[in-house]
């Protein structure tokens, strides 16, 4: 597939999927996208995408939309790993259900290559880190296996339907336009917002737990290249750091520094199923798609202060339904203390 190309990006009013596009069209690509705004801001589609506000699970709408596209990116998810515990029917629905709907409308008009944007999640709680592809997957809440289910459902369709497909497994990703007044997900906005308006981050659980945090740019690259590189098709990705492998509580110490704030974190009891310890390895990315990270944490997070200060901070939005309220629900969302 060489030339100019007609992508096809699912969440483009996303963080992950705004970058995306804005590559896409630098590049000289026409990039057509779709969104529903549950978990995006209208204003972080770029000027130039051809916009339709539809739905991944409308499949009629899908099949209309999709027409003479050459690439399709699923980064459409409810990316909600500690939610999906309390909300697993809203949460496979928009993961599964939309990934089976997105893949079919790219099969009938027949898309050169499905790119599936999965998740960490896949892995679970790993004896060893940091989690390389040919691990067995053994995910730990809904939404990791909804996940992983989609990545099973996107080979066996492929295959079936001879369809190229490669399955990205970004984690932990960073930097300006994530969506900063979801108080369901995206650690480091929340705290970041939180702090921005002079109140204490909650932290669940000890804060031990250990993570990796990838810049959004130095995501873009490899996935731009996983669109149309021969060689990766059918093969499983990770893509994001292995080095800089920190926990919660370093992370809001670091943000607190980058803002000159009095720390005090507000601490809560532990999120079930949350995986303690999780990195993946970036060896098969490094070697496949010459993956080199250029930014730092701090460099990062930097960057996101800056576009949440420009953008204004948010009161958070409760805009999901928790569909199971037990003693097990973190206060944080039953009483509303975002």
């Amino acid at each position: 597939m060489k030339g100019t190309r007609t992508y096809f990006i699912t969440g483009v009013a996303g963080f992950l999927g705004s970058h995306l596009a804005d590559r896409l069209l630098t590049d000289g690509h026409r990039v057509i996208g779709c969104d529903n705004l549950v978990g995006g801001y209208l204003d972080n589609v770029p000027v130039g995408v051809e916009f339709h506000t539809v739905d991944c699970n409308n499949l009629a709408e899908m099949r209309q939309i999709m027409r003479g596209v050459d690439v399709v990116y699923h980064t459409a998810a409810f990316a909600y790993e500690g939610l999906s515990v309390f909300s697993p029917h809203l949460v496979t629905e928009n993961v599964y259900g939309a990934t089976v709907s997105t893949l079919t409308a790219a099969i009938t008009n027949k898309v050169k290559r499905f790119v599936q944007c999965s998740s960490m999640a896949r892995y679970g709680a790993q004896p060893t880190t940091p989690f390389t592809e040919n691990m067995r997957c053994v995910p730990q809440d809904p939404y990791g296996i909804a996940k992983y289910a989609a990545e099973l459902a996107v080979d066996n369709m492929a295959h079936v339907h001879g369809i190229e497909y490669v399955i990205a497994v970004p984690h932990n990703i960073i930097g300006p336009r994530q969506k900063y007044d979801d108080p369901y997900r995206n650690v480091a906005s929340i705290m970041i917002n939180l702090m921005l308006q002079g109140r204490q981050p909650i932290i669940y659980g000890d804060g031990e737990q250990k993570r990796c945090f990838s810049f959004i740019e130095d995501v873009v690259g490899p996935l731009v290249k996983m669109g149309t590189d021969p060689h990766v098709h059918g093969h499983i990705i990770n893509i994001g750091p292995d080095d800089e492998f920190i926990t919660v509580n370093t992370l809001a110490k670091t943000i607190a520094e980058l803002l000159d704030f009095k720390l005090a974190p507000v601490y809560m009891p532990g999120r079930p199923q949350e995986v303690k310890h999780a990195t993946c390895s970036a060896d098969k990315a490094r070697k496949l798609l010459e993956y080199r990270p250029q930014i730092g944490l701090k460099e990062g997070l930097t960057s996101m202060i800056e576009y949440i200060k420009h953008r204004g901070v948010k009161p958070f939005r409760y805009h999901l339904e928790l569909e199971i309220v037990s003693d097990l629900t973190p206060r944080t969302w039953k009483d509303r203390l975002f």
